[in-house]
């Protein structure tokens, strides 16, 4: 429980508002290549990944496989678009390893989230953070070299660069597999 301890981290849960919550939560065990969701289904739960990494992604204009995000240990796997707007998802989401999650149906949360005000309020809190790091991915994808890029997700998301295939890596990035080859090829020679 102590991931779900770290997930629902908000001030003004009471101890019986949060144990309201993980008792909600059943937990589940995934092995390395499942799909968490595939495209076409609308999401009806979300998760808490206790340990392992996700990936989401989706197929371009072209048919090319492009990683949109990675969710590493302590962190929520959503759909966010599908699961709240009750509509079919355009992406997947992909255990890269064994993964060991906390799963939550979409049914329960709402009762929780309308009957427990610290949990719409963790929900805002969550959500409001999750927008600002959605706008500084997108504004470095433009701003930012692809070696800044790399640099910053070895400084933040350790995990990823540990447990990813660097073609999944390269995608996120915005890079070919040659060019991140290259850029990681300069750091180790810097």
């Amino acid at each position: 429980m102590e991931v779900l301890k770290y997930a629902y981290q908000h001030p003004l849960f009471t101890n019986e508002d949060l144990q309201q919550i993980f008792d909600a939560h059943e937990q589940v065990n995934l092995a390395k290549g499942e799909f968490i969701l595939e495209k076409g289904a609308v999401s009806n739960e979300y998760y808490i990944l206790a340990d392992g990494l996700t990936r989401t992604f989706l197929y371009d204009y072209e048919g090319n496989e492009i990683t949109t995000g990675f969710t590493g240990n302590n962190e929520v796997v959503i759909e966010v678009a599908s699961i709240f707007q009750r509509i079919p998802t355009q992406e997947y989401i992909q255990c890269l390893t064994d993964c060991t999650l906390w799963k939550i149906d979409y049914d329960i949360f709402q009762e929780l989230f309308h009957k427990i005000p610290a949990f719409r309020e963790w929900g805002r809190a969550w959500m409001a953070f999750e927008l600002y790091l959605s706008k500084k991915r997108a504004t470095e994808m433009i701003t930012e070299p692809a070696k800044n890029r790399y640099l910053h997700l070895m400084e933040e998301k350790p995990q990823i660069i540990q447990q990813a295939p660097l073609k999944y890596i390269a995608s996120y990035l915005g890079v070919t597999d040659s060019s991140l080859s290259r850029i990681r090829k300069e750091i180790l020679q810097a």
